[in-house]
Parts: C-alpha cells; structure tokens; sequence
C-alpha cells in the first residue's frame, strides 16, 4: 500500500529500512526513512508545543539517531513511527531538562551576586519578600510575570509559554531580558 507520492505506508516496509540502515548502514533506506518520518516528526514536535526552529534541530537529531541506534530497534515492541517519536520526545524532554538547569545556574548567579541581601552578612540566597516584591515591581509586567513563574512557581519555559500563551522564544528573552536588569539594578547597590 503506498499514499499519493508513491511511499509505503506498509510499516512492513519501514521495518525492513530499519533493518537494512542497522545491518549494512545502506544509505538508500536511510534516505527512505528520513523522507518519509522527517516532516511527520517535525509535525509531532511542533504539536507538542516545540518552537519551530528547535523542532527542525530535535528532528535532525532524532534521525540522527535512527542513523546511528538503528540496531537498538526492535520490531516487535514498537513501530518504527513510535520508536522515532519516542527518540524525538525524549531528546526534546533532554533539551527542556539543560535549559531548566541553565535557569538554575542563572538564579545561582543572581543570588551570588548578593542582589536583595539586606546587609553583607545575610545569606545571598535569602531574600525578603518586600525586596523582591521591590525587585517585580520595578521590571516590565511581563518580565515580572515570567520571572514569577519560573522562580516561584518552578515551570519550565515551556510551561510558562504553555500558561501565558507567549511563544517560547519571547519566554526565554524576557526571563533573560528581567535577570540582566535585576543584576545591573541591584548588583550595583549591593
């Protein structure tokens, strides 16, 4: 069986791609599987809720991968679309896990840095909440807003895009954007 552009949809046929890229990396079914699985994994991602451009670089990766772990396949636990949506998702779940931690570096720095401790001796990290309401107050709304969400309430920017219907990339620069200013206010006072 094969759809309007004269592809297989037999997973029969996907299965024997796999088998040959595991066994003699034949280039030809390679080919074959990205064609066919790179637009629809890029849909999925892109579903998902993934910025578009770091779904083309998850797709690129996940096939990629088949490239590379192809031999790891087994066909009788899952289709060759579910084992490459899983290989996506799981890089994509990867990527969200480095820039949560990319954002507890960031708060790390800030709360070195001494911004909103009361005197020299107090502990960097333990702001009161006056000062920090101070801190909000004095960012644009939704710098505050953002800023509020990833701290206190611990969401990931794709969380925060999820909740305040802001695309991930505008997510990620107004944290950047309301840490720059916190640290070139308060860093100076301090």
């Amino acid at each position: 069986m094969t759809d309007s552009l004269g592809v297989s949809n037999d997973p029969k046929h996907w299965v024997a791609c796999m088998t040959k890229v595991a066994e003699a990396r034949d280039k030809q079914s390679f080919m074959a599987l990205f064609d066919h699985f790179s637009p629809r994994v890029n849909a999925y991602l892109l579903g998902q809720g993934v910025e578009p451009g770091m779904a083309e670089d998850l797709t690129q990766e996940a096939l990629l991968a088949l490239w590379n772990k192809a031999h790891l396949y087994k066909p009788d636990k899952a289709a060759v679309s579910t084992w490459l949506f899983r290989v996506a998702r799981n890089l994509w779940i990867d990527r969200l896990r480095k820039q949560r931690a990319t954002v507890y570096e960031l708060e790390d720095e800030y709360l070195e840095s001494g911004v909103g401790a009361q005197d020299p001796e107090e502990d960097a990290g333990e702001l009161d909440s006056d000062r920090i309401q101070q801190a909000l107050d004095g960012l644009p709304r939704n710098q505050a807003h953002v800023v509020y969400k990833a701290y206190f309430e611990g969401k990931s920017h794709s969380e925060i895009a999820a909740d305040t219907g802001m695309p991930l990339g505008s997510v990620k620069s107004s944290l950047r954007l309301a840490l720059h200013a916190l640290r070139q206010k308060y860093g100076e006072e301090v």
